[in-house]
């Protein structure tokens, strides 16, 4: 039966008989973390031959024999652009192979815009007041990156297939303030929302006032699928050749594909785009590792065999996934309650509970030893307008540590949920 559809009393009844196994699960002195998309340490171990890739002085000269032991090569490894290239559908002149960051990347962006302007259009600083559009529920880190530069940000809802495009392009159309936009389109976090073919082609034909407009598309999960294999549009070919050529970047990691710790970032762009990065990041670096660029295109080879790699981490995931889901089924469903994504790929579920209960339950869970993601970080400025939204990483902890925290989740938001509908406050 659904909490609504219940009485008060009944609802006191079963606030008293979850409190009670609530206390019981406080004196085990759990510690359980769902709280960050990391790989687990058996995904980690999935890429372990690559440190035995590079063994020689010969074996670190790349395919044109270049020696990546020196300087040189600002856009990094070619071999390893190559790879990018080809997973993402572009020429590798078009890619710049860096760090082990493509959040740096982005961030970078951000700063060269604001500093120098994109493309010999005026610096963002000197613009007055810069706005980015950002999809929400969405990646706390794209919202720290505008936060930091003091770039005001708008939201914009998520829908089954993908940012609500009307209102993007009734912005977009009418504000110059408006620089870019933030998007995941593939496996978005946290709600696993693909983009469609539409979203994405509606993306390619937008007709921004600014001429500095960037689309920032962080294709952060291009590769990470464990159901049904999803394949998007590819932006680019949408634009080659259009008035919108130079409208999107696109960024791309190793860091869920191998390690984090030391993967393979990549920018992606129009030949005018790069022209205009590699400018700026000529006084910021003469080369990046291309050691460790190499190191993974050596190890991959193909884009083919890089998709073969991810079958492994496919398995972990959807098994850990499938734990978290089977809870939420088991323990939520029917009780109107709480409703929950079921992607089939990436690295998060989102769970939205009852409104007005999302703190409530991640304080619970806190003080039952269960570290979830901090509610409001899914939104601009940290504010959840609607008190709802919580992202659940499963990836990280052990199938056991999993299950059950995914247990004292549910019995915390029925708790919640039962608290308020008992005081009768909505």
């Amino acid at each position: 039966m659904k909490y609504s559809e219940m009485t008060e009393s009944g609802l006191s009844s079963i606030c008293r008989s979850l409190l009670s196994e609530y206390e019981n699960i406080k004196k085990q002195g759990l510690s359980l973390d769902m709280s960050r998309g990391k790989p687990s340490p058996e995904q980690v171990s999935i890429s372990d031959g690559i440190l035995t890739v590079l063994k020689t002085a010969d074996d670190c000269k790349s395919s044109d024999g270049a020696d990546m032991r020196n300087y040189g090569l600002l856009a990094g490894c070619n071999d390893a652009r190559r790879l990018f290239g080809e997973l993402c559908g572009v020429p590798a002149e078009h890619v710049i192979a860096g760090g082990n960051s493509s959040l740096t990347m982005m961030y970078d962006t951000i700063a060269r815009a604001m500093l120098f302007g994109v493309c010999g259009e005026k610096p963002w600083k000197n613009q007055g007041n810069i706005k980015f559009l950002c999809p929400c529920p969405g990646y706390d880190r794209h919202f720290a990156i505008c936060a930091a530069f003091g770039i005001e940000m708008i939201n914009i809802k998520m829908t089954e297939s993908g940012p609500d495009m009307d209102k993007v392009e009734r912005l977009v159309s009418s504000d110059e303030s408006i620089k870019g936009i933030w998007c995941v389109p593939k496996f978005s976090n946290p709600t696993g929302t693909v983009y469609s073919d539409e979203t994405i082609a509606r993306f390619a034909r937008l007709r921004p006032a600014a001429k500095d407009f960037r689309i920032f598309w962080d294709n952060a999960y291009i590769v990470h699928d464990f159901g049904k294999i999803r394949e998007i549009s590819n932006i680019f070919d949408l634009t080659r050749g259009t008035e919108n050529e130079d409208i999107a970047y696109m960024f791309v990691s190793t860091s869920k594909i191998t390690y984090p710790g030391a993967g393979v970032a990549a920018m992606i762009s129009s030949e005018k785009n790069i022209a205009d990065t590699l400018s700026h990041m000529t006084v910021q670096s003469i080369s990046y590792d291309k050691i460790n660029q190499l190191r993974h295109a050596k190890y991959f080879g193909t884009a083919e065999n890089l998709k073969k790699h991810m079958s492994l981490h496919a398995k972990v995931l959807k098994r850990k996934f499938d734990i978290v889901l089977s809870a939420f089924e088991n323990h939520l469903s029917g009780l109107g309650i709480a409703e929950w994504t079921k992607p089939e790929g990436g690295y998060f579920i989102s769970l939205d509970v009852l409104p007005g209960t999302a703190k409530r339950v991640w304080q619970l869970c806190r003080e039952a030893g269960v570290t979830l993601t901090n509610v409001g970080a899914t939104f601009p400025y940290g504010i959840d307008p609607e008190d709802t939204n919580l992202r659940i990483a499963p990836s990280y902890p052990s199938d056991a540590d999993l299950s059950r925290a995914a247990e004292v989740l549910c019995l915390c938001v029925k708790l919640a949920a039962a608290e308020r509908l008992a005081r009768g406050n909505i």
